[in-house]
């Protein structure tokens, strides 16, 4: 049966085809992407192209990008859909808007008593509701690597969470998997770090500790760890690493496994 989408993704590939030079050079910038097989790497290429095709890049004056900064980022903005299947799991927005550096963003919190506090705060990206997706470029470029930070995949796992409405460490669950497991994993973790933060502000916690200000905050930066530091989140928090692995439909510690199994420098190489 002919297909509108496939006819139309087949004709955005055939427009925009990749050099397999310009490619290599994207991969050896992206360390996390180590360990793929040929046929997710094809798929990431392919889907990266679709992306940038469907998606609207803001960029604001001191940002500039050639067509391997286009894909670096595309191709992180993709990963976590490597195994999702077909659905438009970033619907509901059109726009990525790319700051040269930190922007100021208006903030509102209402405390226990009722006041509403406004304030300015530093941020270097921020995931609105059937909005935009806001990012710092300098950020983008720190992540892709193996050093458990990355601001693509944190700030998309956000649109993901926000699927299911305001974002609150929900996203969408598959239906082979099981709400009570996933909400049991994610709260005891999420509460076992707030307990080590609660008893010293300052504890070298087993994940950033940005991770405690909320469940959407958790959600978004374990997400970042699932991809990038899988080991360190995996000895950290197993149950979470399980669940994540379950959502995403991929293991991105099998990969760093079979990699240290196989090359040695991968076994020194720490987040």
């Amino acid at each position: 049966m002919w297909s509108f989408s496939a006819w139309r993704r087949r004709r955005t590939l055939a427009r925009y085809p990749i050099d397999a030079a310009l490619w290599h050079t994207v991969r050896e910038h992206l360390p996390m992407l180590d360990g793929i097989t040929p046929e997710e790497d094809r798929w990431l290429r392919e889907a990266s192209v679709l992306f940038l095709h469907d998606k609207h890049l803001t960029l604001l004056p001191g940002v500039e990008l050639d067509d391997a900064q286009r894909l670096f980022f595309a191709a992180q903005a993709q990963l976590p859909l490597l195994h999702l299947g077909d659905h438009d799991w970033y619907q509901g927005f059109h726009e990525l808007i790319l700051y040269p550096d930190d922007f100021q963003s208006p903030q509102r919190h209402r405390d226990g008593s009722g006041v509403e506090h406004v304030w300015n705060g530093e941020h270097s990206g921020e995931a609105w509701q059937q909005g935009p997706v806001i990012l710092a470029w300098p950020g983008v470029l720190a992540s892709g690597g193996r050093e458990a930070y990355n601001l693509v995949i944190h700030e998309l796992a956000h649109k993901l969470d926000m699927l299911n409405g305001d974002a609150n460490g929900l996203p969408p669950l598959h239906r082979d998997m099981v709400l009570g497991d996933w909400a049991g994993a994610m709260q005891a973790a999420f509460d076992d770090l707030n307990r080590q933060l609660d008893a010293d502000p300052d504890a070298e916690t087993p994940i950033d500790p940005y991770a405690a200000e909320n469940p959407a905050e958790f959600f978004a930066v374990t997400s970042e760890y699932f991809f990038s530091a899988p080991d360190v989140l995996d000895q950290a928090y197993p149950e979470v690493y399980q669940q994540l692995s379950l959502f995403y439909r991929q293991s991105p510690l099998m990969r760093l496994q079979r990699l240290q199994a196989e090359h040695p420098a991968y076994r020194i190489e720490q987040p």
